[in-house]
């Protein structure tokens, strides 16, 4: 008999409304190897969690409330989920066997193209991607994770190359990503893709300063004020741009 994998995990929302298409039960796993900026759960950076579950407790808790999710489905977070490949697949194949609907939202930093075998596991039981890409600039991602983004650029073309549906997440942050040209060039990226069903362009909050106090960690980005609605429609209006381009 195999050995039951059990997942560390920061938390579970029952009812989530942003996390995919319709109702979601989200699971957030713990740790995550980038540091964004204006990360707002810092408190998922580390790979320990004093919270360890089953795949059959997780949908245990799903099947409490499936009339609730019926028309959306399991969205697995973090942190950063590639980050335990194989739980995540373990939870995908026994979520589709019970026929519901299965998003992975993820950074794609940790995809490896030369060693593909687990991620086309995973895939192969998912049915929606929603894709974070932070920078379009490989430098200044850098500055604002601590990690190139190639492969999470040759993770998007992966993806898209597999004919499984994509969402793209933008945060977009004042002086950092509020830029047009590294905006256009996003959306430009973006029309290479065959997938993509929708793009979530979010603009930078800042209300995890409290949380960095909690934790003694400092806030990076005390001075950068929240982008306004304004500028994210301005943001999203380059990103389409690109795409029209």
């Amino acid at each position: 008999m195999a050995e039951e994998i059990i997942g560390n995990i920061h938390s579970i929302e029952s009812c989530g409304t942003v996390d995919g298409p319709g109702i979601r039960f989200v699971v957030f796993l713990q740790g995550c190897p980038m540091r964004c900026l204006y990360c707002h759960n810092p408190d998922t950076w580390a790979t320990y969690s004093n919270k360890k579950m089953s795949v059959a407790e997780i949908l245990s808790q799903y099947d409490g409330v499936k009339e609730f999710v019926k028309n959306g489905g399991l969205t697995v977070t973090g942190g950063e989920p590639l980050m335990q490949t194989d739980f995540v697949t373990e939870l995908f194949k026994e979520a589709k066997e019970k026929g519901i609907h299965t998003a992975l939202d993820t950074s794609g930093v940790l995809f490896n193209p030369a060693n593909t075998d687990k991620i086309d596991l995973l895939l192969k039981y998912t049915d929606l991607v929603m894709l974070d890409i932070k920078h379009i600039d490989d430098i200044e991602h850098k500055k604002l994770t601590g990690h190139s983004n190639k492969n999470i650029l040759e993770f998007a073309k992966y993806v898209s190359d597999k004919g499984i549906s994509m969402w793209i997440r933008h945060v977009v942050v004042p002086e950092i990503t509020y830029n047009e040209k590294y905006l256009t060039e996003l959306g430009e990226f973006i029309k290479t893709l065959k997938t993509v069903k929708a793009l979530d362009v979010l603009p930078y909050h800042d209300m995890a300063k409290s949380k960095y106090k909690e934790l003694g960690l400092r806030y990076e980005l005390s001075d950068t004020p929240p982008l306004t609605k304004e500028q994210a429609l301005e943001a999203r209006g380059y990103i389409l741009n690109g795409i029209r381009k």
